[in-house]
């Protein structure tokens, strides 16, 4: 526990790190490699794993691709791709000045869904792991598990960094003014009118994860009550 016991909890993907892009880079490697046909089929079945899962699992649905072409001869490489892929280039800018800037207030913790090897191997590759001293979080459903983090991580008071208004939500209802809830606006529905419909506003609101550069802590720990919802 920190010395003024304030955690900041920071998810990774579309929060710090550029995801879509990713996503895009891989289609076009999968289009490249194996042809359209079979870059369709390898996102369908990500996307049928995504819903079972409820996280993505790109190197799971590569082992289900490679179960219906045994014989492709590319398979290996495209392994290589996904292990090898640099992440670091896909972070958004500020990302790991916002990091350390936490690092001044408090603990950063990376809290994020995902499998047991690809999500690690992408936190390393960022350097990510390394700017967090290691304390890395990956959960199937990270709102699930709230009490595991509170166990790992106590806190008087956490900060909440995620781009999915669902998760800051369901942090927020468990936790109350313990937390404070940091909206970027960032990746696929970040702007989704029936997204942002569906749950009331973040405490706090950016545009971008740089924007987090801008405030001191106070305004931090004051955005907790609902009264001091911030937006930018």
């Amino acid at each position: 526990m920190t010395t003024n016991g304030i955690v900041f909890l920071v998810d990774l993907d579309e929060t710090l790190m550029d995801t879509e892009h990713f996503v895009r880079d891989l289609a076009n490697h999968l289009e490249g490699e194996f042809g359209v046909p079979s870059r369709e089929r390898y996102f369908a079945i990500e996307g049928a794993l995504f819903t079972t899962l409820g996280y993505r699992d790109y190197l799971g649905a590569l082992q289900r691709y490679r179960v219906e072409h045994p014989y492709e001869r590319h398979l290996i490489s495209m392994a290589s791709y996904l292990m090898d892929y640099p992440f670091a280039n896909r972070l958004f800018p500020g990302a790991l000045d916002v990091l350390e800037r936490f690092r001044g207030w408090g603990r950063p913790v990376i809290l994020t869904d995902g499998d047991v090897v690809f999500q690690p191997r992408k936190v390393e590759r960022a350097g990510i792991f390394q700017a967090v001293q290691g304390d890395v979080l990956i959960y199937i459903h990270k709102e699930e598990a709230l009490a595991d983090v509170e166990r790992r991580y106590p806190a008087t008071h956490y900060v909440l960094v995620d781009d999915k208004l669902r998760i800051l939500t369901a942090v927020k209802k468990a936790w109350g003014n313990r937390v404070t809830t940091v909206f970027p606006r960032q990746g696929e529905f970040a702007y989704d009118p029936k997204v942002l419909a569906s749950y009331p506003p973040a405490d706090m609101t950016v545009d971008r994860i740089g924007d987090l550069l801008n405030y001191d802590l106070p305004a931090f720990l004051a955005a907790a009550t609902p009264a001091a919802a911030i937006s930018a």
